[in-house]
């Protein structure tokens, strides 16, 4: 009797083991950039992964899948079927197309497969965009730029990767700003592909040939690289411009007191969009649709901006970070949470 009965128990441990662990919340998120052209990108990876990490101590184990590498458009829908192959539970993309994944999208969704994408929106109805409002950001440095300028001046823009939707949406915004100021003209428009060495060169370029400038419009990712022109130029004191959120760019904006103001695009966002995915693999609703932006599907975060009034205290905290990290901000888990019912 005495073996029936532990043979008993042994049988019914192990069924309550089998139990908890078919019970466990386990999910698998295939991460997708199609783009590794910047630091900002690394970044992004890096804190998305983190922020996985971080709901073990809820109980829910994610596990992510990275596919990060350059690749056309046809490249990165090929990154997504091979999530659809592997039978992820959901898909972050910071995607190289705003309406290439339609068809793709619409399978993952056939398959039960989650799709949200970051950094950049997409037309797809079978996906959710979580990340800032790209248009929204460059209205906000083109208004300060614009207002620093008091209203009236010549400017340059240089811009990142022709063709992908954030660049896109970022130059109808500071257009429609500009347009707004009668003395405000744009004498060139050049691209730098996100580049800090292509956004030096361009610099160096349109100084050359507009030496009496008096703002630049640079995105992110090219502006240490502008303003290092535009200070062996000699120009600091003459010339307004906007800049960016990395540690390098800082370092010389306090150093130099330039005249400048960044809007923030912060890597954190493929990290607040797991943390939103995950509540929804849950099966939970959010408080209120994500129906903003151009195509309807989108959940815009804040957009932090940086300026003289905050650019000493934003420099104080990233201390010893690296020259290429990047200022960040990402929701929470709880932050993320709050969002839904």
């Amino acid at each position: 009797m005495k073996k029936l009965s532990l043979m008993a128990l042994t049988a019914a441990a192990t069924l309550v083991g089998s139990a908890l662990v078919a019970n466990a919340a386990d999910y698998k998120i295939g991460l997708s950039n199609g783009w590794v052209g910047s630091e900002w990108r690394t970044q992004m990876i890096a804190e998305a992964e983190a922020a996985a990490a971080k709901w073990k101590d809820r109980g829910v184990n994610v596990e992510v899948v990275v596919q990060s590498a350059n690749v056309d458009v046809p490249g990165q829908i090929a990154h997504v079927r091979n999530f659809i192959s592997e039978g992820v539970d959901a898909i972050i993309i910071n995607p190289n197309s705003p309406t290439a994944f339609d068809p793709v999208f619409a399978q993952a969704k056939d398959a039960g497969i989650l799709v949200i994408s970051t950094d950049a929106e997409v037309s797809s109805p079978d996906a959710l965009y979580v990340g800032i409002d790209q248009k929204g950001w460059a209205e906000a440095s083109a208004k300060w730029l614009a207002e620093a300028l008091g209203g009236k001046g010549k400017v340059v823009a240089i811009n990142g990767f022709a063709g992908h939707p954030a660049n896109e949406m970022r130059v109808a915004g500071y257009r429609e700003v500009f347009a707004k100021y009668p003395g405000i003209e744009i004498v060139n428009e050049v691209n730098a592909n996100w580049d800090q060495a292509q956004g030096q060169q361009a610099m160096q370029n349109l100084l050359a040939t507009y030496p009496d400038i008096n703002g630049v419009w640079v995105q992110d990712g090219m502006a240490a690289g502008a303003w290092r022109s535009i200070i062996d130029a000699g120009k600091t004191g003459d010339i307004a411009a906007t800049g960016e959120i990395r540690k390098d760019f800082l370092d010389l904006w306090v150093k130099n007191s330039f005249k400048s103001g960044a809007s923030v695009n912060p890597p954190g966002v493929m990290a607040s969009a797991l943390n939103v995915a995950v509540p929804m693999l849950e099966g939970r609703e959010l408080k209120t649709p994500a129906k903003d932006g151009v195509y309807g599907n989108a959940l815009y975060l804040p957009i932090p901006f940086i300026d003289g009034d905050n650019v000493a205290a934003i420099h104080d905290k990233l201390g010893g970070e690296p020259g290429y990290y990047s200022y960040t901000s990402s929701l929470s888990i709880e932050q993320a949470e709050a969002l839904f019912k």
